[in-house]
């Protein structure tokens, strides 16, 4: 499904990584490892068409990337280390919005399902700025509810999560893989999901 072929990175003047090779396909989980500043947050956004690579290809399903457009990014939910949530706005308001804006319109019912989901019913009405950074966290997570993406990108998916929440985020990425999705996570913790194959990809 997704192949990386040869891919390097570099930042300015420094190589963060080079001819890294790897590929994932449906039903699969790619832990993605390494210290602060091996590359992992800027191999996820090649990953997801946000950067270029200084060399090497990303394919989806035998095709570069670049050339797919948005036939591409509508296969793909990336969840980066900034929750991208508006804080003038409630947390129904921000689900509606971003749904609508990637192409997924959700009505005042749909959208309250999938906060109960997640927590976060009494919320719904409070402006994002009065949340938690764990309900932050979790209002950013509807967003992969609601993606109807096959390839799930995630950075750092569990942090400024409770065990509560922690669970809620390894039942929903346990359920994508077993519909036949894939995803791709950057972690610093044992992720502890079952998958049909579970991959260490390691960048020092």
């Amino acid at each position: 499904m997704l192949e990386a072929i040869n891919v390097t990175c570099v930042r300015g003047t420094r190589r963060l990584f080079k001819d890294l090779n790897f590929a994932v396909a449906r039903g699969e989980l790619i832990e993605l490892r390494g210290p602060n500043g091996s590359g992992k947050t800027s191999l996820l956004r090649i990953l997801c068409g946000l950067a270029t690579p200084a060399a090497g290809d990303v394919l989806w399903d035998g095709t570069n990337i670049r050339s797919l457009g948005e036939e591409y990014s509508a296969s793909v939910a990336y969840l980066g280390h900034q929750n991208a949530v508006k804080d003038e706005l409630t947390a129904i308001e921000n689900l509606r919005i971003s749904s609508g804006v990637a192409g997924h319109a959700l009505d005042k019912g749909e959208a309250q399902r999938v906060l109960a989901q997640v927590g976060l019913t009494q919320q719904q009405n409070l402006p994002a700025r009065v949340l938690s950074a764990g309900q932050r966290r979790r209002l950013a997570m509807t967003r992969l509810l609601t993606a109807n993406a096959t390839l799930w990108i995630l950075d750092e998916v569990l942090t400024s999560l409770d065990q509560a929440a922690m669970g809620l985020s390894r039942d929903f990425m346990t359920e994508h893989l077993k519909n036949g999705g894939a995803a791709i996570v950057a972690t610093h913790q044992d992720l502890n999901l079952t998958a049909s194959s579970v991959k260490r990809l390691q960048l020092s």
